[in-house]
């Protein structure tokens, strides 16, 4: 008596999920890791006429910094909600620089420095800005003397504010002020993975796969979060087993010969690249041409996501990461999957 019972049961089902295609299961993924972010209210309300900003920051004795955004970034918020929070930090940003914001897909007219009226993503784009947050920062006559493509902890963070602060740029390179104030003498060795090759490093000798090189240092936290949180992720590990994989300590005077087929060492490319930054990884092309680099904090889904840019050759036909970026995120959802951006 039970059996058809059930087997009406069934039909009942199947019947309601015919007349009502509504009813049926969303296999789409979820997306979560987006974070809103209240900006401080001491950030300048701008007309985003820059060269007006410009003059305005000298004026008062600083100096212009514009600070691109997206809605939903999580780094934005984590630049706001840990770095600014931060006493000193606060107080070296505000007292030598005025604060502008740019929506990097917004649509508020911007006139640049060259008396141009664009929009916020046109100038985003002119700029290539490919990661939230990007911050640039100008001096007196309206030339970047930094930039910051990403997020960034505290501690280089105000290392960036108080060079820019202090005007050090006529006397010292961004590279060596840094190197300057690294952490002396250190001890210990880079974390190693499997797939990273060993020396000699020939780059401009390879099959045809892309490269990527991973400039690091010891005594790096952030470093060692790459390797813990990011580098052991199966979909990563997947994605670079397509690539050559190379791991240079960047102070260091590893010999190698560059893809362009230069004989150089690890310190002098990382320096002729404007490697700033412990961990960056650099993607290049199969022709040996830079694609893109991480520079800042970047979790698995940003990371996969660059990684997939390069090898896919996304990159050729759309010069934005970030659109890149939600139309691979809507790709994975279509399938079923989840999609944490601050995973």
């Amino acid at each position: 008596m039970i059996k058809p019972r059930r087997h009406r049961m069934n039909c009942l089902l199947l019947s309601l999920l015919l007349l009502f295609p509504a009813l049926q299961i969303d296999a789409k993924g979820s997306f979560s890791g987006a974070v809103e972010t209240v900006y401080p209210a001491w950030f300048k309300e701008s007309f985003l006429n820059l060269a007006e900003d410009v003059a305005e920051a000298a004026a008062d004795g600083r100096r212009l910094l514009l600070f691109f955004y997206q809605n939903g970034c999580p780094y934005c918020n984590l630049l706001v909600e840990r770095n600014l929070s931060q006493r000193d930090i606060e107080e070296t940003l505000r007292g030598n620089m005025q604060v502008v914001t740019i929506n990097m897909f917004g649509d508020r007219e911007v006139v640049a420095l060259d008396g141009r009226s664009l929009t916020e993503k046109e100038f985003a784009a002119d700029l290539r800005v490919q990661f939230t947050p990007t911050l640039l920062f100008f001096d007196e006559r309206g030339a970047v003397v930094l930039r910051l493509n990403g997020y960034i902890p505290p501690q280089q963070f105000k290392l960036a504010l108080d060079y820019v602060a202090g005007r050090m740029e006529s006397g010292i390179s961004y590279a060596d002020y840094l190197a300057a104030n690294r952490p002396a003498a250190p001890n210990g060795a880079l974390i190693s993975e499997d797939y990273f090759q060993a020396p000699p490093y020939l780059l401009n000798v390879r099959e045809a796969k892309p490269l990527a090189v991973f400039f690091e240092q010891v005594q790096c936290p952030d470093c060692d979060r790459l390797h813990t949180e990011v580098l052991h992720d199966d979909e990563i590990k997947t994605l670079l087993s397509a690539y050559d994989v190379v791991q240079l300590d960047m102070w260091s005077r590893t010999p190698l010969i560059t893809p362009a087929g230069e004989r150089t060492d690890a310190r002098s490319w990382a320096r002729s690249l404007n490697v700033n930054f412990a961990p960056t990884f650099i993607l290049f092309n199969t022709d040996g041409s830079e694609v893109i680099r991480s520079e800042a904090m970047f979790k698995r889904f940003h990371t996969a996501s660059m990684l997939d840019y390069c090898l896919s050759g996304a990159y050729l036909q759309e010069p934005s990461f970030q659109r890149f970026i939600s139309a691979r995120s809507e790709h994975i959802r279509e399938q079923g999957r989840d999609v944490d951006i601050w995973k």
